[in-house]
């Protein structure tokens, strides 16, 4: 019984050891941070990587932009009397409609000169956030366009079937459990997404077209949610110029008559935060199943509309 009693006690004090490190951490979290208005620089870097979403609820392993965090960045960067220009450094394959708007509005919304440097991936919402700045640089082996949207999603009806599973549809409202994996969807049902999409369609080329002033010929040549090559991108009136941070940072000092000093604006994590991340990323591998994953709460229960 000693040894066991040890080892249970010598666990017990790890414990408690651990959970006074994550305490102190975050006390000390509160005084760690960059306030990016104190930093130098007279052309601000805004990084847009990942998946835009609208919250802070992303996968373990997936970088993701924040569009609140985002918009604040933006806006910060506008009222700094120092800063004369914004490069929004773009590494993104979209994400949520509304999200990627608020982005793009934030940015049409400056009275800076704002440049889109698309690297490695610039598609549909963030193609979106990027048709709204003053210029667009792409390499020209990137990837962007995309112009369309998203609504697709799994049904489960089959598989519950054959596991002998009854959905019992209980509702309220004859289309309350519109989209519902569950069950098939109808013919109505699927006229009614149908045109949701092409409503947000609609908007979003619009949006682009009126960001690159692009005629209606033009628009329904390239909105058709095939992605280009940055080379064919510039053919096609999306994008200004071919190259990368040196062009971008070539076009803000010709047009502002300033030697560029570049400033990283960006969401500071506090070791809060990366302490937080850390320990989620352990019990990931050991709370989350194959099984929770396939039937995920969130993800069974709505339709995500992404741009």
């Amino acid at each position: 019984m000693k040894p066991n009693f040890r080892w249970g006690y010598a666990l017990f004090v790890l414990l408690m050891l651990a959970v006074l490190g994550f305490i102190a951490v975050g006390i000390l979290s509160l005084f760690v941070g960059v306030d990016v208005e104190s930093l130098g620089g007279n052309v601000a870097l805004v990084p847009i990587e990942g998946i835009i979403s609208g919250t802070d609820d992303s996968g373990f392993f997936e970088t993701m932009t924040n569009s609140l965090d985002t918009v604040e960045l933006i806006e910060k960067a506008d009222k700094n009397p120092g800063i004369k220009a914004i490069i929004l450094e773009i590494n993104s394959p979209g994400g949520s409609a509304v999200a990627s708007e608020e982005i793009a509005n934030a940015v049409r919304k400056t009275n800076k000169t704002t440049v889109a440097w698309v690297r490695e991936i610039g598609t549909s919402g963030a193609y979106w956030v990027a048709s709204s700045a003053d210029y667009v640089v792409a390499n020209r082996v990137s990837v962007t366009g995309s112009i369309g949207v998203i609504g697709s999603y799994l049904e489960f009806p089959g598989l519950l079937e054959r596991y002998n599973v009854t959905y019992q549809r209980l509702v309220s409202g004859k289309y309350k459990d519109l989209g519902s994996p569950y069950r098939e969807m109808t013919q109505e049902e699927r006229e009614i997404f149908q045109r949701a999409l092409d409503g947000i369609r609609d908007y979003f080329a619009g949006e682009v077209a009126k960001n690159r002033n692009l005629n209606k010929k033009d628009m329904d040549k390239v909105a058709n949610g095939l992605f280009y090559l940055g080379a064919e991108a510039k053919e096609l009136g999306l994008v200004d110029e071919l190259g990368g941070k040196d062009e971008a940072v070539r076009y803000i000092e010709k047009r502002e008559g300033i030697k560029a000093e570049i400033v990283e604006y960006k969401k500071e994590k506090t070791l809060l935060d990366v302490l937080s991340d850390v320990m989620g990323r352990q019990s990931f591998f050991v709370g989350k199943g194959i099984g929770s994953s396939l039937f995920d709460r969130k993800a069974a229960s709505s339709i995500g509309i992404t741009a």
